[in-house]
Formats: structure tokens, C-alpha cells, sequence
């Protein structure tokens, strides 16, 4: 069956637009419907390899997330010995020199918890560089947002642990959300306010394009210590003496101009996952870009 069908936005931009009208319950469901977009992904013995908040894109035509960019995915048995991905996403085990594995898509999934958590990009304030890189393997994570609820908080701690054993696999992890996702469906919608929201809205209309926050390129990096947990004495101490001002972009210039320039051009994806229904077994797709965000999909899929 041949499918035509418009992606209108990314997850980032989606959160800058919207970041003021989410309620918990709206996040969390699009955290849940991320979660089981992955969740297929894995299915196939796949691991995606690069997930962040750019190549997460939203369907205003079905309301549905779909999980993009999948060139970097393959077979979990195959081997990759360079590091491609968007920094503050990628799991510490990654960045030393080890092999992606389930649970580092997993570890990309806190990430992307916390980035709709807060309505910004992760570690927005600081250079992809070196120090980051140590940062992130001595434990370092985003600051958790006022107001998180402990349930949609503790799952995310797990998913960013430096152990990737400590974290779920993507089946215990879509059971979790899911129960979390049922609880906040079937409550009162409320509104999302917080000291970070605040300050937020006071600094955003001052911050300037940086591209680095959508762009995924190759890492290289030698002679790392083993990835750990931070104390809280250690987290604490780092966002006190690193500010935080969550400056959004005001426009995304240098990201457009990417894409208009991959809009040149088709790439050919191997597979698109689509949440919301967990009975699709194969996709074969072509991905083309157009007009900057939107996104026009020809695929072909069976279902099993």
C-alpha cells in the first residue's frame, strides 16, 4: 500500500512554539508515543544510533509521532566503530570508545524525556567541546525541572544512569510510560509552570541561532576515564556555578538553510516507525524534504 503523508515539525521546534501550553499531561504523552515509536525500532533488532529532538517529527495531519533520520540505524550485530550523534544525547559509554547498543538509544530517551520535561535543547549553555564531554562521563545530566512528577523523574534517572545495565530495555520502559501515560490520561488537565518556565519566558526573545543544537557529526575522543554517576554534591555544584538561562533561538536560519539544502537531494531511509500501533512489522520509505520542516513521505509497508 503506497502512503503519502506530511510531517509538518520537529520535536524541537514543536517545543519552542508550544512550550507554554503543554500541560504534564500533553508531555507525557508524547513522551509515551516517542517511547513506542522506539519500541519498534528495537523490535527489528535495530538501534537507531542518533535520536534527538530534530529528528523527532509531528504529523499535524494523524497527531502522531514518528521516529526519523534512520540512515545510522542497523542490525544490533553490526559493528560501528565511529561516534556520529548530536552530543548531549549520546550515552557516555558511547562517547568512551564503546559499541552503541539498545540501551544507548535508551540513554537518548532521558535525554529527550527531559528536553520535553524543560521545553529546551540539553546542556544549551555549553559548548559541544571537550568539557562537556567529561561533564557528561563523570555523570552530569540536564537539571531536572521544578515540578517534574517523581514517577515521569525516577524513569528518566534510570534511563540516563552511566550503567547501561541500570537501565530498562525498551520493553520495561514502554510498560512504565505506558502506566504513567494511563494515570495522567484519565486525570484533570493542569498547567505547567515552573521557576525554569519563568525565567524561560523573560530570556528567550534575547537568544540567537546556534545550529550546533540540531546538528549530529562525527565525535572522536581518547584516553576517557569509565563513565559514573555524579553525587548530588557534584550536580549540585555544577548547576549553581553554570547558569542556566534556557535562551530558545528565535528563528532556526541555520537549520533551514540545512534543510533546504538536503531537500536537493532524496535520502533513502530504510524504515519509519510509526507510534500509536504496535503492528507494523516492515517499512520501506522515501524521504523527502521540502520547504524547510515539511516533510513528505512516500512508504510502502505489510503488516504482520
Amino acid at each position: 500500500m503506497l502512503v503519502m503523508m506530511e510531517m509538518d515539525i520537529n520535536l524541537r521546534e514543536y517545543l519552542y512554539q508550544n512550550h507554554n501550553k503543554l500541560t504534564w499531561k500533553e508531555r507525557i504523552d508524547i513522551t509515551f508515543r516517542i517511547i513506542s515509536a522506539l519500541y519498534f525500532i528495537h523490535e527489528e533488532n535495530a538501534i537507531h544510533r542518533d535520536l534527538h529532538s530534530g529528528n523527532i517529527l509531528y504529523s499535524q495531519f494523524n497527531s502522531r509521532w514518528y521516529i526519523s533520520d534512520l540512515g545510522f540505524c542497523g542490525p544490533a550485530d553490526k559493528s560501528s566503530k565511529c561516534i556520529y550523534g548530536n552530543l548531549p544525547y549520546i550515552a557516555p559509554e558511547v562517547i568512551n570508545g564503546k559499541e552503541y547498543t539498545f540501551k544507548s538509544d535508551i540513554y537518548s530517551i532521558a535525554i529527550l524525556m527531559w528536553e520535553i520535561s524543560s521545553g529546551q535543547p540539553p546542556f544549551i549553555n555549553h559548548e559541544h567541546d571537550y568539557d562537556l564531554v567529561m561533564n557528561i562521563i563523570n555523570g552530569i545530566r540536564p537539571k531536572i525541572v521544578l515540578g517534574t512528577p517523581a514517577e515521569y523523574k525516577n524513569l528518566m534517572e534510570q534511563c540516563w544512569d552511566a550503567d547501561p545495565s541500570k537501565r530498562p530495555d525498551i520493553i520495561t520502559l514502554d510498560k512504565k510510560m505506558t502506566k504513567i501515560n494511563l494515570f495522567y490520561q484519565s486525570s484533570p488537565d493542569e498547567s505547567f509552570q515552573s521557576e525554569i518556565y519563568r525565567n524561560l519566558e523573560q530570556d528567550k526573545t534575547n537568544s540567537s541561532t546556534n545550529s550546533r543544537l540540531f546538528t549530529s557529526k562525527i565525535h572522536q575522543f581518547e584516553n576517557l576515564s569509565e563513565p559514573r554517576n555524579a553525587t548530588e554534591e557534584e550536580l549540585e555544584a555544577f548547576h549553581s556555578n553554570k547558569s542556566y538561562d534556557f535562551n530558545i533561538p528565535n528563528n532556526i536560519d541555520d537549520f533551514n538553510k540545512s534543510s533546504n539544502q538536503n531537500s536537493r537531494t532524496s535520502s533513502k531511509l530504510n524504515s519509519i516507525f510509526k507510534a500509536g500501533s504496535k503492528k507494523l512489522s516492515k517499512v520501506f520509505k522515501k524521504l523527502q524534504i521540502k520547504d524547510g520542516f515539511k516533510l513528505r513521505i512516500n512508504f510502502i509497508f505489510t503488516s504482520g
